[in-house]
């Protein structure tokens, strides 16, 4: 016996007829000895509200009205390899599943709602005819088929159906588009032909929803444009903008908030940039490149444009230069040069311009160039000290000129010409200003400042001429002037090209010089000589002092070697003894009458003049002679070194004694004022501590008096607080009560009259009501109403040959009574 609950069931096969039933509960089923429980006890399916399930392998129904299964054999058919779908609605009673079917994922589905502004995309997975219960239009669906079904709905799947996507639609926000591209060639929501592969944008504020035939590719979001902005377009391909103005494709264009306020980038407009808008102030101006005029770029011209005035720049144009300029304001000591572009007839000086031409234009005033005017450069007038200059040069001849000591503007025709010295000069300048930096501006007249007691020589290559400046002097060069650069020999012994310099130094000075001197008797012996010298000017020709380039190392040269020649015949002995003499007649000569040696020595070559000689060291050049003066020069050092060295050290062991026994006594001074402090301390601290413990205790006091003074006073004033708060709190309650009662009995009268109102209102329905039926039915048709009852009952009587008649069951007693009344003739005399 096998228990089948309520809405359960279970399947069970003959093995007879090798079919299978179902047996559904409740029940206790004997199963007989020929059949086989398959399948157990199993619950009914039971779809919830707006839920459905899927059956793998349904029964084929002989009736759909009634849903019997269609048997054969005593066996169920089967949908095989089909499935279908059942909902709650069709079938709301629990059903159990035949033999052979099955449930599609073991579950039942909740029906979706399609929501508002939201759609299914739906793709046809067989070839099927769709029929619309409202329009009852068929719509044949070929596999593959692809639509929507847009919401509010709720939406009952088909085994046919596929839903592919769940689209939302889209919010377009006031002033934003939509990017739509078509997938296939359809029409569009506003009856537009699309193709495949078409964009297009919708601006229509609210929402929009794609069909399946279009792509969403973006939102565009808007430009703002204000007063000092524009938007730089492109088209890329030919269309119709949105404003009805054709463009083709390259073509650019501006919008400005002149068309609109706001743009929204069309599809086949391309955003170049933003232009920022252009203002011109009462002083300023601008050239504009390739202007538009009548809506086309003039290639190759020019347009001058004067503040005050505001534009944009148009595609294809452009500022020439640095933009927006300034008005060039001149003061009476200003000019501009300007070089003219190409012919033109200038109205302000009545006179025809040629390309190329330079010319100046002097302030006062303020002056805008013209477009076919280049501003070369902005010139003012340069003043210049006595000692001032610049070099100016000419650029039509090519003359170079001076100025010097005056107020001066270049002329059209001129400009700053730079002179270039060599590297050297330029050091030598700086250095005789104390800068070690050179020449900035090389157009400046280049000056020297000559030293007292010297001279400097000048060359002018073309005049091929010199001359010699005297110090002190402040020498400036001609255009064709250059300095003469003087190297000396220096150092000791003279080494050539030691000093370099552009003055030569005229004296009285002496020079240094190392001789190697060899006697008679062989003796090597190394003199250090001193000369005096200096030149003696020919004023007829003062360019002599310049004619020897080094000086300093001819004459070191030619004095030594007299010097030389001299001691080479003479004996050590005899040199040592009259050395000053023999260098002095070596050097200066003697006089033949009287044996008298010259005073000085003069090289006519370039007036350079030996006044004195001096013997400043002689030494030996033999090695071994000079050690052994070296060890005695270093014996008599050690020695004194030695003695200085035991003085020293006496003197410092006796200031240290002193120092030592001073600072013994001061530690002991110290100790004992280190001792004194300490008691003073201790005194000190026995006093605070005793000052604090009675100042803790007083403190303690006066704290535990205030505090409790303060406890009482509180505890006072807490009682009349809440003394207080009690009667608030007893106002509060009676005045919200009394709040209370007024609203409820308000509220309720408020009721009453409602009721009132709707009683007198229904009873006026009903009695219009009443009054309407009689008017419609009329008075005669109510009468009539009234009498067909009795009348009726008397003819049939009458038709039954009766007076009267009564009726009862035999159970119930008959009030005769009240029968007697039923027996009252009825009218027509019965």
């Amino acid at each position: 016996m096998i228990q089948v609950p309520p809405f359960h069931y279970i399947h069970v096969l003959d093995n007879n007829t090798n079919t299978q039933r179902v047996e559904v509960g409740p029940q206790t089923f004997a199963r007989q000895d020929h059949e086989k429980v398959v399948k157990t006890s199993t619950k009914m399916m039971v779809l919830p509200p707006y839920h459905y399930c899927q059956i793998d392998n349904p029964y084929i129904r002989r009736d759909e009205r009634t849903r019997e299964p269609h048997q054969e054999n005593g066996q169920v058919l089967l949908r095989y390899g089909e499935r279908e779908i059942r909902f709650w609605d069709d079938w709301k009673q629990p059903f159990p599943l035949l033999p052979g079917e099955s449930l599609y994922a073991k579950k039942s589905f909740e029906i979706e709602v399609i929501q508002m502004d939201s759609a299914f995309r739906i793709m046809a997975t067989r070839d099927f005819v769709e029929v619309d219960k409202v329009t009852k239009t068929e719509t044949k669906r070929v596999a593959g088929d692809e639509w929507l079904i847009v919401g509010p709905k709720v939406y009952r799947p088909r085994i046919e159906h596929t839903i592919t996507k769940r689209i939302n639609a889209q919010v377009i926000e006031p002033n934003h588009a939509l990017i739509l591209k078509a997938v296939k060639s359809c029409i569009d929501s506003h009856k537009n032909e699309r193709k495949a592969g078409e964009e297009w944008l919708v601006r229509e504020t609210g929402t929009y929803l794609p069909s399946v035939n279009e792509t969403l590719l973006g939102v565009r979001k808007p430009y703002f444009l204000v007063d000092k902005t524009a938007l730089h377009l492109k088209a890329t391909n030919a269309f119709t903008d949105f404003y009805g103005v054709k463009h083709k494709a390259g073509e650019e264009w501006l919008v400005t908030n002149q068309e609109s306020e706001i743009h929204i980038q069309d599809i086949h407009e391309q955003i170049v940039g933003v232009v920022h808008l252009n203002i011109l102030q009462e002083h300023e101006y601008c050239t504009v490149l390739n202007p538009v005029v009548d809506g086309k770029n003039v290639l190759g011209t020019k347009q001058l444009r004067r503040g005050v005035t505001s534009f944009f720049l148009y595609p294809g144009e452009k500022l020439a230069g640095k933009g927006i300029e300034k008005v060039h304001i001149l003061r009476d000591n200003e000019a501009i040069l300007l070089k003219s572009q190409e012919t033109f007839y200038d109205e302000s000086k009545e006179k025809k311009r040629n390309a190329g031409d330079l010319w100046l234009v002097h302030g006062p005033c303020a002056y805008t160039p013209r477009v076919e005017v280049k501003i070369i450069e902005k010139r003012k007038e340069m003043p210049m000290a006595a000692n001032e200059g610049i070099y100016v040069r000419n650029i039509k001849t090519g003359e170079v000129r001076a100025i010097k000591g005056q107020t001066y503007m270049l002329e059209a025709h001129e400009e700053m010409w730079k002179k270039e010295l060599p590297t050297t000069v330029e050091q030598q300048i700086a250095h005789a200003k104390k800068s070690n930096l050179l020449r900035q501006d090389k157009s400046k007249l280049v000056t020297f400042q000559v030293s007292y007691n010297a001279a400097v020589q000048i060359y002018d290559y073309k005049l091929e001429k010199s001359r010699v400046a005297f110090g002190p002097a402040l020498v400036s060069l001609a255009p064709d002037e250059q300095f003469t650069i003087i190297s000396l020999s220096g150092d000791t012994p003279k080494r050539p090209h030691m000093i370099t310099t552009l003055e030569l130094r005229l004296g009285p000075d002496f020079m240094t010089d190392v001789v190697v001197l060899e006697t008679s008797d062989h003796a090597r012996l190394k003199v250090k000589l001193s000369y005096n010298w200096h030149f003696k000017i020919d004023p007829q020709d003062p360019t002599k002092i310049f004619q020897v380039k080094d000086f300093v190392g001819d004459a070191c040269k030619a004095l030594a070697s007299r010097v030389r020649g001299a001691v080479a015949s003479t004996a050590f002995a005899e040199f040592h003894t009259n050395s000053a003499r023999l260098i002095r007649k070596a050097v200066f000569g003697e006089v033949e009458e009287t044996n008298k040696i010259k005073d000085s020595l003069l090289f006519t070559a370039n007036q350079l003049c030996i006044t004195n000689v001096d013997i400043q060291s002689v030494e030996p050049v033999d090695e071994r002679t000079r050690e052994s003066l070296q060890k005695s020069v270093q014996l008599a050092i050690e020695i004194t070194t030695r003695k200085q060295e035991r003085r020293a050290r006496f003197v410092a062991d006796e200031m240290e004694q002193k120092a030592k026994a001073e600072l013994d006594r001061q530690k002991i001074i110290n100790q004992k004022s280190i001792e004194e402090e300490k008691q003073n301390l201790v005194e000190r601290q026995i006093a605070v501590k005793a000052v604090e413990a009675a100042g803790q205790a007083k403190a303690e006091a006066n704290g535990r008096d205030i505090k409790l003074r303060i406890e009482a006073d509180m505890s006072v004033k807490q009682a009349g607080l809440a003394v207080q708060a009690s009667q608030i709190e007893f106002q509060a309650e009676l005045a919200e009560t009394e709040q209370t009662r007024a609203v409820e009995i308000s509220h309720n009268k408020i009721l009453l009259k409602m009721k009132m109102g709707k009683a007198r209102a229904l009873a006026n329905i009903e009695t219009d009501k009443f009054g309407e039926l009689v008017k419609i039915i009329t008075p005669h048709t109510i009468q009539a109403i009234a009498r067909s009852g009795p009348e009726m009952q008397a003819r049939l009587l009458k038709g039954l040959g009766l007076k009267g008649y009564l009726m009862t069951d035999g159970n119930s007693p008959i009030n005769l009574f009240n029968a007697a009344k039923g027996m009252v003739a009825a009218p027509n005399g019965m």
